[in-house]
């Protein structure tokens, strides 16, 4: 061979090589950038084995350790009972999962010296996989489905169903927490705590008797930092209506100190009110974390935009915290189109005592900024 063809030889090889290294360099991170935003999802596939099932799942290889139930200290386990339990649900037509707590014989599984509380969830935790614990800089979206049964009764102190919890650190509080809570009537409540001084910021109260009886979907949205992105959106699965939304796009969603923060799922109540409490079965489905490399933060209604109206309406339209903070005016208008009535100030209890019964729409306004159309019934 030629010197020259020699030369062109040899560069042909090195331009070869560089090319195959950029090909599996570039396979590499495909494959990394695959596995870091992956989806994990949890699904009942029928009786046997439910505890092992979920924390295969949210903790592999930690035998049952993603679930916290009083077992080990409740007679009615004796006897082969587990607390969380996989029946099949005839609305769904699959295998979900069922919580169960009961007032006068379960206590607090993870630390049985507390007599005040008692507790059925489930969780991520220190040994999960890294792409079920949120970090800083890290987008997640959470999906779950629940039923809370018709009779469901909170009690004045706290019943959990959902938290964001923080772990190391300031994390003696959950960060987020979905809580039903007894009132006149009943609420459920979106709590924030921010940190340990804080307090609790109640960031959404909306009406809990929508939700019993129904299977509802959850979103949730989160960007892990101090000044972050969260959102939420619970909708009725028959109808897609929004029966609570939140958005928040400048929020501390992991306190300084904290290595990560984790979900729970499931039935945390204080017994310090136990007069007002019964034994309960709560259903949850669709378990789903995913790690995502930007929040569609306009998609899925989870727009600033979305709010929601507990229906039906008799005499008074009952407007949340969060909706009298973001507009200052109402339109309503009749199927038609044609606006009824307008108010260019808002109160907690909008008047519509003079509406006939039917359907209609109202808008909130605060000037250019507008809600989307939302539908009430008048009774």
């Amino acid at each position: 061979m030629r010197r020259f063809d020699l030369m062109i030889f040899r560069l042909k090889k090195v331009n070869n090589l560089f090319i195959n290294n950029i090909l599996l360099v570039g396979f590499a991170s495909i494959c990394q950038i695959q596995a870091s935003f992956s989806q994990v999802t949890l699904e009942a596939n029928g009786p046997g084995n439910t505890y092992e099932l979920i924390t295969n799942i949210f903790a592999p290889g930690n035998g049952v350790g993603a679930v916290e139930a009083p077992d080990l200290y409740h007679p009615w386990a004796a006897g082969g009972n587990k607390h969380i339990a996989e029946v099949y649900d005839n609305e769904l037509l699959r295998y979900v999962f069922e919580f169960y707590s009961h007032v006068l014989l379960d206590n607090e599984p993870v630390d049985p010296t507390l007599t005040d509380r008692q507790r059925t969830e489930i969780k991520t935790y220190a040994p999960s996989p890294d792409n079920l614990k949120g970090t800083i800089g890290e987008n997640i979206i959470y999906k779950w489905s629940f039923k809370l049964p018709i009779g469901f009764q909170p009690s004045s102190n706290f019943t959990h169903i959902h938290q964001i919890k923080a772990v190391d650190g300031d994390d003696s509080s959950p960060i987020f927490t979905l809580t039903p809570r007894l009132g006149t009537p009943n609420k459920l409540e979106l709590i924030y705590v921010e940190n340990s001084t804080s307090g609790a910021n109640k960031v959404n109260i909306v009406n809990l008797l929508p939700f019993l009886g129904n299977w509802v979907d959850a979103e949730e949205r989160i960007n892990v930092s101090g000044n972050g992105f969260y959102s939420i959106v619970l909708k009725k699965r028959s109808d897609g209506t929004v029966l609570l939304s939140y958005t928040n796009n400048n929020i501390a969603t992991i306190r300084p100190d904290n290595s990560f923060i984790r979900p729970k799922w499931g039935i945390y109540r204080s017994l310090s009110d136990i007069g007002n409490l019964r034994d309960e079965a709560v259903r949850f489905a669709g378990f789903s974390i995913q790690e995502v490399a930007t929040l569609a933060i306009n998609a899925n209604n989870f727009a600033d935009n979305t709010i929601s109206i507990t229906n039906p309406v008799i005499d008074k339209i009952e407007l949340s915290e969060s909706i009298l903070n973001k507009y200052n005016q109402l339109q309503l208008f009749d199927i038609s189109g044609k606006k009824i009535i307008e108010f260019n100030s808002l109160t907690k209890n909008v008047d519509v005592s003079n509406l006939k019964s039917g359907l209609y729409m109202i808008q909130f306004y605060n000037g250019e900024n507008k809600s989307e159309s939302i539908k009430i019934i008048k009774k």
